[in-house]
């Protein structure tokens, strides 16, 4: 049992909102985590089982009855029918809170699914001012014992991949969930997609691991056209699967790349998708760097304030910051990700910095201690850098 670090945000959310929404891929422990938050005190629906959801034939009714108890709804996009009622069972229970204070008005609904931009769209629109969303991705170093800490950048952090007993059934735990998504899951969210053409993509999205994305390339090399190329790069992020890192912009007479790099955001299904299977084939591929950048960003991410925005900034003169966030009040925080364990910052990150003055100038390198460097800049391992991210007071 790992103690997950989105556990307190999602506790401060289902205090403060009648609907939360908590979302992510398949396998990567949502129900694991509701069922440990919500308690005793609580009733669970599984809406892929056909007797849960015949339960909902009436939907009103039943929520109705049981108004008193946190419901925990699991793959709601199996039910996109849901979420209208839910509206007005919301606004029946802030009525009879105003009459009766010890009735529950917040802490209503926990539904749980797999992450896609229509899930999203329609709770949003439908229960706009009730609902809030939290994302859980894999297991990262703050939820997990040093001893596990190389084997989550070579396994992931998907919890049955990385407790497997071994690298090989890790590997073939990856490959059968490849297999499964674009079977199971592409044909539930967009049933119109080849799922063959689509793992060519992924596995050329692998390849590309920290580019930046050319859609037309991507296109002509999978004969299809620009537009569906564009589609499968949308539901790959929708899933949670893919990272588009956009890239920062502003009027600062630069040319800017303007193109979002992409990353698979899980380190174990790259791996997969490459053919890497233990720890001496990554460390002997071209890609390893690639893999390390994506690996950082992630875990850095998963611990980040949900204030702070995260993009990319490069020149076409050669300026570029790997990972760039931004906080409200305009704040930028500048993080340079090497592999070596005597890293050097290049020209073009002293110049991205002239450019953008930040007040942060961080180095994440693979080493096991932190230490100055020359212009401000401070070199440390993933694990302090997360620690100082995860405890960083969002600024206003």
């Amino acid at each position: 049992m790992f103690n997950r670090f989105k556990a307190q945000e999602l506790r401060t959310a289902l205090q403060n909102s009648p609907v939360v929404v908590l979302l992510g891929p398949r396998q990567v422990g949502k129900t694991t985590l509701a069922m440990d938050m919500a308690g005793e005190d609580s009733q669970y629906l599984d809406l892929e089982s056909p007797e849960d959801r015949s339960k909902l034939v009436n939907v009103e009714d039943y929520l109705r009855m049981r108004q008193s108890k946190l419901m925990v709804l699991d793959e709601v996009q199996r039910l996109p029918t849901l979420f209208e009622p839910l509206r007005g069972l919301i606004d029946w229970a802030r009525r009879k809170a105003l009459k009766d204070p010890s009735q529950r008005r917040d802490g209503l609904y926990l539904l749980l699914g797999s992450a896609s931009l229509d899930l999203i769209q329609k709770t949003s629109e439908t229960l706009a001012g009730r609902i809030a969303f939290v994302e859980l991705g894999g297991l990262h170093r703050l939820e997990l014992p040093q001893t596990l800490w190389q084997a989550a950048w070579l396994r992931g952090g998907f919890p049955q991949s990385l407790t497997a007993r071994s690298d090989a059934t890790s590997a073939q735990w990856r490959r059968n969930f490849i297999r499964t998504y674009l079977e199971r899951e592409v044909a539930q969210f967009a049933p119109r997609v080849a799922a063959e053409t689509l793992r060519r993509m992924w596995t050329m999205l692998a390849h590309l691991q920290g580019s930046t994305v050319n859609a037309s390339q991507l296109a002509r090399n999978l004969e299809i056209d620009t537009r569906t190329a564009n589609s499968y790069l949308d539901l790959l992020a929708d899933l949670l699967l893919l990272r588009k890192l956009a890239p920062w912009h502003a009027n600062l007479g630069k040319r800017l790349v303007k193109s979002p790099k992409i990353y698979i955001r899980d380190s174990g299904l790259l791996h997969s998708l490459l053919g890497l299977t233990d720890m001496d084939s990554l460390l002997s591929h071209p890609t390893v760097g690639a893999s390390w950048e994506g690996h950082v960003i992630e875990s850095l991410l998963a611990v980040a304030p949900t204030d702070a925005s995260a993009s990319f900034y490069r020149t076409h003169a050669g300026a570029e910051i790997d990972l760039l966030l931004t906080w409200p009040s305009g704040d930028h925080w500048a993080i340079e990700i090497k592999r070596s364990m005597t890293p050097k910052v290049e020209r073009g990150f002293h110049n991205a910095c002239e450019d953008l003055k930040p007040v942060k100038k961080w180095l994440i390198y693979p080493g096991s201690e932190g230490y100055p460097m020359q212009d401000g800049i401070e070199a440390m391992p993933l694990e302090d850098a997360m620690r100082k991210l995860a405890d960083s007071t969002p600024r206003a």
